[in-house]
């Protein structure tokens, strides 16, 4: 039997941040009525991991400097809440974190069990769009061609798709799909987003075939992804899209960060050699604080005869699933055909297995 890949479906609850136990309790009590649970963190350190995957965050007043000062991003639906002792009366400390609404207790109990129980129903599409993301356990591993292929599957299963290239030096996304001469924005027109970003709006003004969009990069000068561009863009993508998936480099700035802690599942791609498997144990070590759904997907051929069981002990990881050699796959990228776009060969299957598994859908239908 093949290895799974099944993440069960995720249903992402309200992080409340702060240290202070009065207002924990107005908060616990206020989300009791509003008919939901909380997450708690007491800190920036315990929220970092969980601020950005969250659909709705209350920042304590004592935690709001804090937060600053940890560089936490910008994100939407970020509340800062407290008494009327504990915020500034000019709310600059609001405009500074980045907070959407100051809600001041008592006056905006009732507006929060509204918020509370917002998020208590049960919507359709959940938490949104679930969340892929890809890394290369060294140079040249292929995570990027399965990021593509991946894309491409869960378009072909008629997923509303984004595929994020992260990775400024991967030499473009585009290129893996052939779509370098199609029009659209790429993330040199889109590096000053901050805050909330329209999701249809991005969607149409992207690269895109079908169900399928891609935010790549062009082929101009180098520059840097920033941190809130990328919040704003996982934030637009959860909203608007059914499947996204992120490529991302190997060496994590501040944008992957972010991206990673978004990802509900992250797969690191290995060779299956012994040198591979040291370099990516670095990539895992640095990886790993960051999502805690991490496996790994070998890759053949196997040189010194390593088994891709071997390679997943080693790194201390699940085993995904295993690639074996495709030729074809390597000509057909070279004329600009899409991976796994024909629904066939190892590449296909493995795409075909990981989308059915982490959305419950079968991973079938014409592009």
């Amino acid at each position: 039997m093949p290895p799974r890949t099944s993440v069960p479906p995720i249903r992402r609850r309200p992080l409340v941040v702060t240290g202070d136990d009065d207002l924990l309790d107005d908060l616990l009590r206020l989300a009791a009525a509003g008919g939901t649970e909380v997450e708690l963190a007491t800190d920036p350190a315990a929220a970092r991991t969980r601020w950005l995957p969250a659909p709705l965050v209350l920042l304590g007043a004592d935690q709001a400097q804090p937060c600053l000062r940890a560089r936490l991003p910008h994100r939407p639906r970020l509340v800062l809440v407290g008494r009327t002792d504990q915020l500034d009366p000019g709310w600059q400390i609001a405009e500074l974190v980045g907070a959407e609404h100051v809600a001041t207790l008592p006056a905006a109990e009732p507006w929060l069990v509204d918020q509370f129980a917002e998020q208590g129903q049960d919507r359709p599409g959940g938490a949104g769009a679930r969340i892929v993301a890809l890394l290369g356990g060294r140079g040249g591993a292929g995570a990027s061609v399965l990021a593509g292929g991946l894309a491409v599957t869960a378009a072909r299963a008629r997923l509303r798709t984004l595929l994020v290239d992260a990775d400024p030096l991967g030499g473009g996304l585009d290129l893996v799909l052939g779509w370098e001469q199609l029009e659209g924005l790429r993330w040199p027109s889109l590096t000053g987003a901050d805050g909330r970003v329209d999701a249809p709006a991005l969607v149409q003004a992207l690269p895109s075939r079908g169900d399928l969009v891609v935010l790549s990069w062009d082929r101009g000068d180098l520059l840097a992804l920033p941190a809130a561009a990328m919040a704003a863009t996982v934030d637009a993508a959860r909203r608007g899209r059914d499947f996204v998936v992120v490529d991302l480099p190997r060496q994590l700035d501040d944008a992957a960060v972010i991206a990673l802690q978004a990802a509900d599942q992250a797969f690191v791609v290995v060779p299956a050699e012994l040198r591979a498997t040291a370099a990516a144990a670095r990539v895992v070590a640095a990886a790993a604080p960051h999502c805690a759904a991490l496996s790994v997907v070998v890759r053949g051929p196997a040189p010194g005869h390593l088994r891709a069981t071997e390679v997943a002990r080693a790194l201390g990881l699940p085993l995904a699933g295993t690639l074996r050699p495709e030729p074809g796959l390597c000509r057909g990228l070279e004329r600009g055909e899409a991976p796994a776009a024909a629904g066939k060969g190892p590449l296909a299957a493995l795409c075909q297995r990981i989308v059915t598994d982490l959305t419950g859908l079968p991973a079938t239908g014409a592009a």
